[in-house]
């Protein structure tokens, strides 16, 4: 037999270094993630902020992050499933929602930084370019926004997020208008299919032509109270019990005190009765 030479002797698997966990699982790009996080070296420990942006089948998550050596330290961070406290129960993984959810953590950083009464930001959000003017105390605070794996196509829901942030994008987009023209259509072609997929909206009433002006009040009560509350979480329910209940030692050798107690109880009034 002709001889093979080994191409991946015993001592390359020694040396063999496995890629970090989250790479391996293809949750990081750690390539771009060090490009976010690299920091100055005449910072002097100074964080670097980055916008974190998520999205799942039912919520939306912003944080606004630094790394450390310990780990990622979040600053501060808003969810979608906040917004029922301001008035938006329903759509709440679209752009508009993804706006609100920016704007929410925008005066939730603001807030926890004592900068809100500097800056108040875009009030009105008519979807033109709106740029933050430094103030004369503070600076303007500064992040990076991080999508992740997301692929940042033109009209990505991240961007709706972004400039939620920082107030300045489509009208149209900002206000669900995209929503109600598609709710407008479908109610008049395709009244069934219109009823399964606004069924959450028809339930609340919610008409195409109101969209807007629920959006409106939603940025403005998210304006007059940023503040995070947490949810009361009601106490668990008692199940029931299909199996004994373990029992400590002690409790074992108390029953069978008690068991022998009543056995020679027994026996003692059995031999009265002979008797």
């Amino acid at each position: 037999m002709p001889f093979v030479k080994a191409q991946k002797s015993r001592a390359y698997f020694k040396r063999y270094q496995v890629k970090f966990k989250r790479r391996r699982e293809g949750k990081t790009d750690y390539r771009a993630r060090i490009c976010l996080i690299n920091q100055d070296k005449n910072k002097y420990n100074t964080p670097k902020y980055r916008f974190v942006v998520r999205f799942t089948n039912k919520d939306i998550v912003a944080q606004i992050v630094s790394a450390s050596i310990a780990g990622d330290i979040v600053l501060a961070a808003a969810y979608a499933h906040e917004l029922p406290r301001y008035g938006l129960e329903v759509g709440l993984t679209n752009y508009a929602s993804a706006y609100c959810t920016g704007l929410l953590l925008a005066r939730h950083v603001l807030k926890t930084l004592k900068m809100d009464e500097d800056y108040e930001g875009n009030v009105e959000a008519t979807g033109e370019y709106f740029s933050v003017e430094p103030a004369e105390t503070r600076r303007p605070f500064r992040a990076l926004l991080d999508v992740g794996l997301v692929r940042t196509t033109t009209g990505n829901r991240v961007f709706g997020a972004l400039k939620g942030a920082l107030d300045g994008v489509h009208r149209k987009y900002i206000f669900g208008g995209h929503v109600a023209a598609y709710m407008m259509n479908l109610k008049e072609d395709e009244p069934e299919k219109y009823q399964s997929h606004f069924s959450e909206y028809i339930k609340r009433g919610i008409e195409p032509n109101g969209i807007e002006e629920m959006y409106k009040k939603v940025h403005a009560a998210i304006r007059a109270d940023p503040t995070l509350k947490k949810s009361e979480k009601q106490p668990p329910k008692e199940h029931k019990r299909y199996n004994l209940k373990k029992l400590s030692y002690e409790e074992r050798k108390a029953k069978l005190v008690a068991r022998l107690q009543a056995f020679n109880s027994a026996a003692g009034e059995e031999d009265e009765d002979d008797e």
